[in-house]
């Protein structure tokens, strides 16, 4: 704790941020690995990371290495220059997803409003004057006002009407919606949609990953675009590096962030078949992208995923805990659900109570979605220990709500 500077103790003076978060009255001031500490100390293992953002844990040494190294040396230049740090995580990151081309962005919402954007120049680029895109009900995209458009959740959308046009939502899974679409809307682009729906419950389609086969399979037949929203299913959360890769198939445009910085806010819209060369010089931009700090960072975080083999540990501890709730929850009328280190367990009731009772109770960090959904995104490098702790809690928890 030598030389390290907390932040203020907070006071009672009114609070100038906006209201926009509902906050748990808790704040953390350090982390290492798989916890949490508060400033007296008290010990909390987090089992959300950030919303599936710190994968590598808190405070990773070659995160942290990798960021106080770049910032004493160069942090910013602009895409006026070339820049070597973004030159070499673009190929590394391309590599590990199977993609030609990347553009960094700063966030899970600016990634997807670049695959809208790439959406609509191909589309125009085929002589579409009004392209459409389709994407599936409970999804969610973001925040931003056009991927709040194509996000299938009326309460993400409430009171910022009027909506972005252009979008033709159809119900996740159902392949013949998507058929039906095709015929009734001549003027469809590309496809849009989440591998695993994880606010909405942690859900894959009802066919599971065969769902994507089919759609690939239309987007070929149509001279679609298949793009799939990873930002949180991407950088070794399923047990693969992008949960695309649980199939054959390759998508043509894929967006990630979350997990692809282990904190430090980037994302990535990325390109392969006909998505290459949709967008050029002049029709997308951003003032951070692909910082030589945000990208060292990126760069750090795949070598580190790639030489602690976090993917082969995300799939073999995802199983091992997804076993044992089975097992241990057998008799409590739950549903499991786990996809390497994204795991849902959804209760027969609401049960967002269980936040609180899981923090202040358990001393363990989780969130409920999709209103009865336990949803857990531990670290990728959980270790059995570890595991066996969380499964404890996790365990005793629902087994207490339910009784």
């Amino acid at each position: 704790m030598n030389n390290i500077t907390l932040a203020p103790v907070q006071t009672d003076q009114p609070s100038h941020l906006m209201p926009v978060f509902g906050r748990q009255p808790i704040s953390f001031v350090r982390g290492r690995g798989a916890y949490l500490y508060t400033e007296d100390g008290t010990e909390y293992l987090d089992a959300l990371t950030g919303i599936a953002v710190c994968g590598l844990g808190h405070s990773h040494p070659a995160v942290t290495e990798a960021i106080a190294e770049q910032a004493a040396t160069l942090i910013h230049t602009s895409n006026l220059f070339e820049v070597p740090w973004q030159t070499a995580a673009a190929q590394k990151l391309a590599e590990v997803a199977g993609m030609e081309e990347v553009f960094f962005s700063n966030s899970g919402a600016e990634s997807n409003e670049g695959a809208i954007k790439i959406a609509r120049k191909f589309g125009h680029l085929q002589g579409v004057a009004n392209p459409k895109i389709i994407v599936a009900a409970h999804s969610f995209h973001g925040r931003t006002l056009a991927t709040l458009s194509a996000t299938g959740n009326k309460k993400v959308q409430d009171g910022f009407a009027p909506l972005v046009e252009g979008f033709i939502r159809v119900p996740f899974g159902d392949i013949e919606a998507i058929e039906e679409a095709a015929i009734n809307h001549p003027d469809i682009v590309a496809i849009l949609v989440e591998p695993i729906q994880g606010e909405g419950g942690v859900n894959t389609a009802p066919q599971g990953f065969s769902y994507l086969e089919e759609i690939r399979q239309i987007c070929n037949q149509h001279n679609w675009l298949m793009m799939l929203d990873e930002v949180q299913t991407g950088n070794g959360r399923t047990g693969k590096y992008f949960a695309y890769q649980h199939t054959s198939i390759i998508p043509d445009v894929i967006t990630t962030a979350k997990g692809l910085g282990n904190g430090f806010p980037i994302g990535a819209v990325m390109t392969q078949g006909r998505g290459v060369g949709v967008l050029t010089a002049g029709n997308h931009g951003s003032t951070y992208s692909g910082t030589a700090l945000g990208s060292r960072v990126v760069y750090t975080v795949i070598d580190t995923i790639q030489k602690e083999n976090l993917v082969e540990n995300a799939a073999t501890m995802g199983a091992y805990i997804v076993d044992q709730f089975k097992q241990q929850l057998a008799d409590q009328n739950v549903i499991i659900r786990g996809f390497g280190l994204m795991i849902g367990i959804e209760l027969p009731k609401a049960c967002g109570e269980l936040v609180n009772v899981a923090r202040d109770e358990h001393h363990l960090i989780l969130n409920v979605t999709a209103g009865s959904v336990i949803r857990l995104l531990p670290t990728l490098n959980i270790t059995k220990e570890q595991a066996d702790e969380l499964i404890s809690r996790i365990v005793s928890l629902v087994k207490n709500f339910l009784a």
